[in-house]
This record gives structure tokens, sequence and C-alpha cells, in this order.
């Protein structure tokens, strides 16, 4: 296929970035999990640049549709707080003590 870089470059939405690489998705699943499908294509994304630096644009959006695909996969499979992409899933809440740091002594 053959995509516009240029184009790719201005989409911000979810679904635009599916629409772009005309791939199939529930727009239930998008909507409880769009950021944390997004946060997972960008550093998908990060990787793919970073490792692939001799790749023509338009090689890199062949990658960027199957890691899109790979995001989007994850969450049909995982819960954000199983992944744990923001900070507020990696957190420790302060002020609370779980039931494995109890000892009976």
């Amino acid at each position: 296929m053959n995509w516009n870089y240029e184009k790719f470059i201005q989409l911000s939405d979810a679904e635009e970035y599916f629409d772009f690489f005309q791939l199939p998705y529930d727009q239930k699943v998008v909507n409880v999990n769009r950021l944390h499908i997004l946060k997972k294509f960008s550093e998908f994304i990060q990787q793919i640049d970073d490792n692939n630096t001799e790749l023509s644009n338009s090689e890199k959006l062949n990658i960027y549709r199957e890691a899109l695909e790979q995001a989007y996969q994850l969450f049909l499979e995982s819960t954000p707080q199983e992944q744990k992409l923001f900070k507020v899933f990696k957190q420790k809440p302060k002020n609370v003590i779980t039931l494995t740091e109890l000892s009976s002594d």
C-alpha cells in the first residue's frame, strides 16, 4: 500500500489512524481504550524510528500499520491496568497496606 506520510503526521484521533491504514476496529473497544491504544502505538513508532533509521517513509508507514494493529490487539486481550502504560497505574497507593504486606507474628 502507498500511503501519504504528510497526511499521516497530521492525524491525531485513534479513528483517523485506523481509517488511514484501512484497519477494521470495534468502536466500543476504541472508546474504552483510546488513550492506551494511542500511547502504545506511539511507543511502537518510537521503537520503529529508533531502530530503522534507513527506512523510507513509505516503508515506515507499512510497519506503523502493523504497530497500530498490535496496539489495538493488545487491548482486546489485556487491560490498561495490566499494561501499566501511564504513571497512575505504576504508582503504589500511599497510606495503603496490602494484604501481602501483612504478616502474622
